[in-house]
């Protein structure tokens, strides 16, 4: 991948520090941005936000400002086809689980080069947090830290009750669309945004399996995946039926020998009426808290390990 640091201040509409282009990175016709949040101390600790399908990164605005005043410095960017790269999922745009993986590495390379001090750590939301682990476990050393929130595994079985025929029967009905189109067209139903036919692919054959074999990759997942050692933390959220806690056990399971921090999101502990899969985003102060605590406690263990 190549990358740039061309700037510019953006205002991240948080009221916070505005944002700014740390750089982009490209591969092929594929280019993103990637922005970054500062704190005025370059050795404070670093999170790279992951979006969820579908979702761009924007809408984390206010949790990035509720990360920022925890003290900590944000990344953020879209993954690929999502928001602001290009260029958009379409028939002939061939991308999956692993593109998006190496995505990461191709961030991470530009974060290292432009805030070689700060402890970095991985922060992922659904899709975004199965992408974190993942690249975590194929390379183990170039983050201290992984934190999943409303990230669970897609595998139909790790579902409660009849939720997991229902997620079976979407998550190949959408594979088979995605085929048959040679895209997913997610704005139209409702879910998931536009995506790439490989990636629905990806998604679809873990939610049947409940293994991660990915499309272009020769990477045994679940091999790496056992041998994880870093610090997890993993969020479920109260009235979440995209990640319940089943599915978050199921996906953390996979990473057996991490030392994982289990955490709960509740209505009361947020101060809001309702959570779900998205709307944590913007009710995140506590869960800030929590993150930075964790951040704090993941380096110092690893600094003196």
């Amino acid at each position: 991948m190549d990358q740039d640091t061309t700037k510019d201040n953006v205002q991240n509409g948080s009221g916070d520090r505005a944002s700014y282009v740390l750089g982009h990175v490209s591969a092929g016709t594929h280019r993103i941005t990637v922005r970054a949040v500062r704190q005025e101390d370059p050795g404070s600790p670093l999170v790279v936000l992951l979006p969820a399908m579908g979702v761009p990164a924007r809408y984390y605005r206010p949790f990035i400002a509720d990360l920022h005043r925890q003290g900590l410095a944000v990344v953020l960017f879209d993954l690929r086809g999502q928001g602001e790269s290009r260029p958009r999922a379409a028939r002939g745009v061939r991308f999956g689980y692993q593109s998006l993986i190496d995505d990461v590495d191709a961030v991470l390379d530009l974060v290292e080069s432009a805030l070689p001090e700060a402890p970095r750590f991985l922060l992922g939301h659904s899709l975004g947090g199965q992408i974190a682990l993942l690249h975590t476990a194929r390379h183990p050393n170039r983050v201290h830290g992984v934190a999943l929130v409303a990230s669970g595994s897609v595998w139909f079985r790790s579902f409660p009750g009849v939720h997991k025929f229902r997620t079976l029967f979407v998550t190949q009905a959408v594979a088979t669309v995605s085929a048959l189109l040679g895209y997913w067209p997610g704005e139209r139903f409702g879910f998931g945004g536009r995506q790439a036919t490989d990636l629905m692919h990806d998604w679809a054959r873990q939610a049947r399996t409940g293994r991660y074999r990915l499309n272009g990759s020769t990477t045994d997942y679940e091999a790496a995946l056992r041998e994880l050692r870093q610090p997890l933390l993993t969020v479920s959220v109260a009235g979440d039926g995209l990640a319940p806690q089943s599915s978050v056990d199921h996906l953390a399971a996979k990473a057996r020998r991490a030392r994982r921090t289990a955490k709960h999101y509740t209505r009361s502990a947020s101060g809001a009426e309702n959570l779900g899969h998205f709307e944590w985003v913007r009710n995140g102060g506590e869960l800030s808290r929590w993150i930075s605590d964790w951040i704090a406690s993941a380096h110092d263990s690893s600094v003196h390990a």
